[in-house]
């Protein structure tokens, strides 16, 4: 199947607002603010200095997406591109949409001089950690750490 990937524009926000609520759901078994993840996600389609979304579209249907935000990294000189926010829509998953989304973003990237990709999954999603090998990633030596508020 074709998808076009194209940049996420504002009138996306609610469809985008949805996969993310899914996403919480599916991942970690949460319900996000619906009030505050639409500020969330307004603000990164508004402010592409913090981050971009990017859509996957069957025809006139938003079927995935994928956000990118960046990391300076002094050790390379370089940006590395995090990638956040996946979601497939459960009718569409192994049909190549997040492959598609992939390759599009690494693409950016590498034309854009980003020094590498990163990205965080949850530890017991064996299927997407599959997916990232499969697409040439592999396992950071590093564990994650965080301490968040609110």
């Amino acid at each position: 199947m074709t998808f076009t990937i194209r940049p996420a524009v504002t009138e996306d926000r609610d469809r985008i607002v949805l996969f993310n609520q899914a996403l919480a759901r599916e991942t970690e078994g949460r319900e996000l603010e619906r009030a505050i993840l639409q500020k969330g996600v307004e603000k990164l389609l508004r402010s592409p200095e913090l981050g971009r979304y990017f859509v996957a579209q069957v025809g006139e249907e938003i079927v995935g997406q994928i956000a990118v935000t960046t990391e300076w990294s002094d050790w390379r000189n370089g940006p590395v591109w995090w990638i956040q926010s996946v979601y497939v829509s459960r009718q569409r998953r192994g049909e190549g949409v997040y492959r598609a989304l992939h390759a599009f973003v690494r693409g950016l990237a590498v034309d854009q001089r980003a020094v590498g990709l990163r990205l965080y999954v949850e530890r017991d999603n064996e299927v997407a950690q599959q997916t990232y090998v499969s697409l040439g990633m592999m396992k950071s030596d590093y564990q994650m750490y965080e301490e968040i508020w609110g």
